[in-house]
């Protein structure tokens, strides 16, 4: 499918791209990984599932991702966090359905407790996470720091390590580590009020299933499935990960009222 260009809203001097797709609602949000963009094989996927169905679509580049201007280095989850938040509070009107990829799972549940605190909770339908990684700066990166690379932090603000995923090495920075602990949300119970499903590879070995599990203690009082992939990986990219994928927001979708979007 050939992809048009995106549009821009301008946030704080950055310029942040994003791609929508008027249809029907629920609609579909996508909240991509860390280092990842809006043109990867499961926001694509998602674009097409909801160009086939008549739903709306919506996605967007984090500032120093993708399209968006800014820098990498300057990203903290509360600064993806109000962009996502100013995006789909501009770019979309009535029940939306999540879909958090990785890092994106963690902003989907800082994005509902945010839309909560304003009193649009009622927005978010649902929530579809993939391998989600709530917390993972100080669950999953920070424990496993070395030495040096606390060196590295302390001495001048960042430490790399390489990517199976890029020629660009990850880059965790003392401000992102910082901002982590004041986004933690795997501290008490996450109250959604809506239906939520998990995917999740059980050979992730980035954020491993036992992390799944981890959030799902954390979501004692709603409607809440997940779904082990015993040879999945991370990225749950392949043909049949895609097919699992179209299938689970094809059920949450069809389970909540259509209603005609003006987007």
């Amino acid at each position: 499918m050939t992809q048009s260009p995106p549009e821009f809203l301008e946030l704080n001097g950055i310029n942040i791209a994003l791609r929508k797709r008027a249809g029907a609602n629920p609609g579909i949000v996508w909240l991509g990984g860390y280092r990842s963009d809006m043109l990867g094989s499961k926001a694509n996927f998602l674009d097409e599932w909801a160009t086939k169905h008549g739903h709306a679509f919506l996605r967007h580049d984090y500032s120093g991702h993708g399209e968006s201007g800014g820098e990498f280095h300057d990203g903290t989850i509360s600064l993806w966090l109000e962009q996502s938040l100013a995006v789909f509070r501009q770019f979309s009107s009535g029940p939306q359905i999540i879909v958090g990829s990785s890092m994106g799972g963690w902003i989907a549940l800082r994005l509902l407790a945010e839309l909560q605190r304003l009193g649009e909770g009622g927005r978010i339908a649902g929530l579809v996470l993939i391998a989600p990684a709530p917390d993972f700066t100080s669950e999953l990166v920070e424990p496993k720091l070395t030495n040096d690379q606390r060196r590295q932090i302390a001495d001048r603000g960042y430490m790399e390590e390489p990517s199976e995923y890029s020629d660009q090495p990850y880059i965790y920075t003392k401000a992102l580590l910082e901002d982590g602990r004041i986004n933690q949300v795997l501290k008490g119970v996450i109250q959604t009020d809506c239906p939520v499903h998990i995917l999740q590879g059980m050979q992730d070995e980035d954020v491993p299933y036992s992390h799944a599990m981890k959030l799902v203690d954390h979501l004692p009082v709603d409607d809440v499935t997940i779904t082990l992939i015993r040879d999945g990986d991370h990225r749950l990219s392949r043909p049949q990960d895609l097919e699992l994928l179209g299938r689970t927001v094809s059920s949450m979708a069809g389970s909540i009222q259509p209603t005609p979007s003006v987007q």
